[in-house]
């Protein structure tokens, strides 16, 4: 397996992210889930999210014993919001993650560095639309195009950062607890926001 191939691990196809010597990480190919990234309104980093103990508990709990097994506990930071000066909270030690806005806009899907550090004045809450590397990061849940959940905090910490259906780069945030849109999904008759879990396999 190579970055960027797809692999089956436990009842998710999953694509390759990095690969080191003994471990590499995965992100699903796809969404595989719809959720709030908090259960009630109020201030919340990555830290004390309500998506963070379900991802780490029920989620993890989820996987074949010995599929549990192989999957790392990580350091996991989470740098503050570049734009807007909001914290991204203290170091945390989990198994399964949600990606960083840095992750997925400067390493694993293309490099879009440039639209994070040299904002145009035209950007306000999005990334370039025209970015070649959106297409990259859209995604699917039940075959439709959906928008998902990073980890890193919007423009307060009522809000985290997203990934839009065509693949743009939501900096300033959808609220935690509820997304205030009238697009649903034409599935599942919900607007929550999708998950695409993260996670460091061993290799040995």
């Amino acid at each position: 397996m190579k970055v960027g191939d797809t692999v089956v691990f436990d009842r998710f196809t999953w694509r390759v992210l990095a690969k080191e010597a003994h471990r590499m990480l995965l992100v699903t190919k796809d969404i595989v889930e719809q959720r709030s990234y908090h259960h009630h309104k109020g201030d919340v980093t990555w830290g004390n999210s309500e998506v963070r103990s379900y991802l780490n508990d029920t989620f993890y709990h989820s996987f074949a014993p010995q599929n549990k097994a192989k999957i790392l506990t990580t350091e996991i930071l989470t740098t503050d919001n570049p734009w807007y000066k909001v914290t991204g909270g203290k170091k945390t030690q989990d198994r399964i993650f949600l990606l960083s806005l840095e992750e997925v806009v400067c390493h694993y899907f293309g490099d879009s560095s440039k639209n994070l550090i040299q904002k145009s004045p035209k950007q306000r809450y999005w990334f370039q639309k025209k970015d070649p590397n959106n297409d990259k990061r859209r995604a699917f849940y039940d075959n439709y195009i959906w928008w998902w959940w990073l980890r890193t905090p919007g423009r307060d910490l009522q809000r985290a950062i997203y990934i839009h259906g065509d693949g743009n780069v939501g900096i300033q945030g959808n609220k935690t607890t509820h997304y205030s849109s009238k697009t649903i999904h034409p599935v599942t008759g919900d607007n929550s926001g999708g998950l695409r879990p993260a996670l460091w396999l061993s290799l040995d």
